[in-house]
Order: C-alpha cells, then structure tokens, then sequence
C-alpha cells in the first residue's frame, strides 16, 4: 500500500498541473489579443481523440489561418469595442445585467480571502472571466493555498453559474472567428471541471 501512494500522488499532481495549465492557456486568450508568438504556439498545439483535445486541434488550425493583426481586430470588436464591445465578460453582468453588483463584490471577498490583490497595472474588475480563470490557475498550480474543497466552492460560486453562458455567446458573436474556437475550448473546459467538482464531492 505504501509503494502505491507516491505514484497516486504524482498523478493527481500532473492531473492538477495540467488543469492549472488549462485555465490559464484560456485565461491568456481572454485577457488580451494573442500575440504573434503565441499564435503560432497555438497553430502548433494537436489535440488527442477526446472531445477537448479535437477542440484544441480545431483552434490550432483557427490559429494557422488567421493573422496577429485580424485577431487583434477581432478581440477590440468583441472585447473592448468603441463604447462596449459584442461582449461583456463579467460575472456582474451575466448575472444581474449590470456591471459592478454584487456578483463583483463576492468575487473581492473571497479573493481577499485567498490573499490575492489585483495587479496595480490592471483596470479590469476583478469578476472577468480571465481573472477568474487565473486564480483557478493559481489554485490548481499549488501557488495559491487551496485545496480541491476551496477550488470547488470557487468555481461553483463564481464560474459555473455564468461560464458556460459567456463560451455560449462568444461562439456566435458577430466578431468572432478565432475566438469561436477559442469558446469552444473553454465550454469543454468548464463542463470537464463541473462534473470533476461534482463526482468529487
């Protein structure tokens, strides 16, 4: 039984590496246009034979056909927009209509509780789907002191009752090409982390 237990570990280590790595991967393309490096690192990625390994074959091949520049175009028109982008990806809105309630004020709550600040260089409200999908990052990585409990209360609190509605919307914003892959990613991504919380608990 002893001789078991390091592998079970390591496992469960590289199962949260890798989620870590997930949440992130969607976190960075969220968060601000690629950059023509990170294109090309996503034109190279290949996917396995599972429903989210073809989604991210099918956003390396998005990646290869599109240019730096058209999806700089394409983040503005959905993201940010003259006035207000197609989309706005925060909780608040999602889920009261109205940017800064208190989904927001809930999100600040239990981040300070996390003992995580806002960067001093970011303006964005702390309840953007990016942000939130960096500190499940942090948390799944080990860097932030949380537990598979705390990582779900997380997530059930302020992620799952929103998440799939923003990939949803994203898929068929007017704007998007790129970023209809890059929907698809993190629907698969949400729904995999729903039913892990979900058996876990």
């Amino acid at each position: 039984m002893r001789d078991s237990q390091p592998g079970q570990g390591q496992a469960i280590e590289t199962t949260d590496r890798a989620r870590g790595d997930q949440y992130r991967f969607v976190a960075t393309l969220l968060s601000a246009a690629p950059t023509a490096a990170l294109l090309a690192g996503v034109a190279r990625l290949s996917g396995d034979d599972t429903a989210f390994g073809q989604a991210v074959a099918a956003l390396a091949q998005a990646a290869a056909k599109t240019t730096p520049a058209a999806v700089e175009r394409e983040f503005f028109a959905v993201f940010i927009g003259v006035g207000r982008g197609e989309l706005l990806p925060y909780a608040s809105f999602y889920q009261t209509g109205f940017l800064n309630e208190r989904p927001l004020a809930d999100v600040r709550a239990d981040l300070a509780r996390l003992g995580v600040a806002r960067a001093e260089d970011r303006y964005e409200p702390e309840d953007h789907i990016a942000l939130l999908f960096e500190v499940m990052a942090d948390m799944a990585h080990g860097t932030l002191d949380a537990g598979p409990d705390r990582q779900a209360d997380f997530f059930v609190r302020h992620i799952a009752p929103w998440a799939g509605q923003i990939f949803d919307d994203l898929a068929v914003a007017p704007s998007a090409r790129f970023y209809r892959s890059v929907a698809e990613v993190g629907r698969l991504l949400v729904d995999v982390e729903a039913r892990a919380f979900t058996l876990a608990a």
